[in-house]
């Protein structure tokens, strides 16, 4: 069977929840070697802005053309995921994951409200089955998803601000994903820098050069490898999907992030992390395997 560019779009996605499934790994890995917090989200930015830039000149005249629409979502995305991934440093990881993935939720509502997408009942199905795993695996300790403090918050903006970034994307499909993407490192990093000089955490400080010039070796490598091509596949799924639906398929992070932490820094894996795991992931492929089996269905019936 033909992989359809939707398909791709949701492989695309897939690929990219796992990849911030695993952003933890690298970030203990920074914190171990003294650059930790708001600096080390910078690093995720700055460093592939650095490493884009020969690609963002020779597409200049590209990025000229995508004019406000191009930056408005670059930014925006930009905002949301820097908000989300600092959001673990002002609050628990837990209340910063339940309150980033109501992003399915506003996702859909910005499609209906923008686009004039409907909300089917598979859709809605998907929302609840993917809001009941994060209860069992979270609700016991944050209860009501309510924001109490500056983490909580950046949690929640973030989920809006990327629901509202993977629409703009999205209705403005004369602009190249690849585009955003180079946009998107370069309002990122801003969003990041900003973040790390405002007197919001009196602890930051500019690292040490010798500490940022330590980690680059292995740092790098991991950005060329998974972050880079991840963020552009963030783009490239909200060029075509619902933003409903991005949100979804990114909820993979928490179910890749729980195995592996259990498996690689000794967090705990039980019953209720399992079931949990399972409906995320369930949530995520509910509607592409609905759209398989009945294209399946509709080959059968033209052969």
């Amino acid at each position: 069977m033909k992989v359809s560019r939707s398909d791709r779009a949701k492989l695309a996605c897939l690929y990219a929840g796992i990849v911030w499934g695993i952003y933890w790994i690298p970030l203990r890995k920074m914190n171990e070697a003294g650059l930790s917090g708001v600096w080390a989200t910078v690093m995720f930015y700055l460093v592939p802005l650095v490493l884009l830039l020969p690609f963002m000149i020779k597409r200049w005249r590209h990025i000229a053309r995508g004019g406000m629409a191009l930056h408005l979502g670059a930014l925006l995305a930009g905002i949301g995921l820097v908000a989300y991934a600092n959001a673990v440093i002002y609050t628990e990881i837990i209340y910063a994951l339940v309150l980033y993935y109501l992003t399915p939720l506003w996702g859909f509502l910005f499609a209906r409200l923008i686009v004039g997408e409907a909300i089917t009942p598979l859709r809605w199905l998907s929302v609840i089955i993917g809001f009941l795993g994060l209860y069992i695996m979270f609700g016991q300790e944050t209860g009501l998803p309510l924001p109490r403090n500056l983490g909580d918050w950046m949690g929640l903006a973030g989920g809006i601000f990327w629901a509202a970034a993977s629409t703009t994307i999205l209705v403005n499909k004369q602009i190249a994903w690849q585009d955003f993407g180079y946009a998107y490192f370069f309002w990122g990093t801003l969003a990041a820098l900003t973040l790390a000089l405002l007197p919001v955490d009196p602890a930051s400080s500019i690292p040490d050069l010798d500490v940022v010039v330590g980690i680059l070796p292995w740092l790098v490598p991991i950005l060329l490898v998974a972050v880079i091509p991840g963020c552009f596949a963030s783009m490239f799924g909200a060029s075509i999907l619902n933003p409903g639906i991005v949100g979804l398929l990114f909820m993979t992070e928490i179910s890749v992030g729980t195995v592996t932490a259990a498996l690689w820094a000794g967090e705990p894996f039980g019953t209720r992390e399992l079931v949990g795991v399972l409906l995320i992931s369930a949530a995520g492929i509910c509607e592409p395997l609905v759209d398989l089996i009945q294209r399946s269905n509709r080959t059968i019936e033209q052969d």
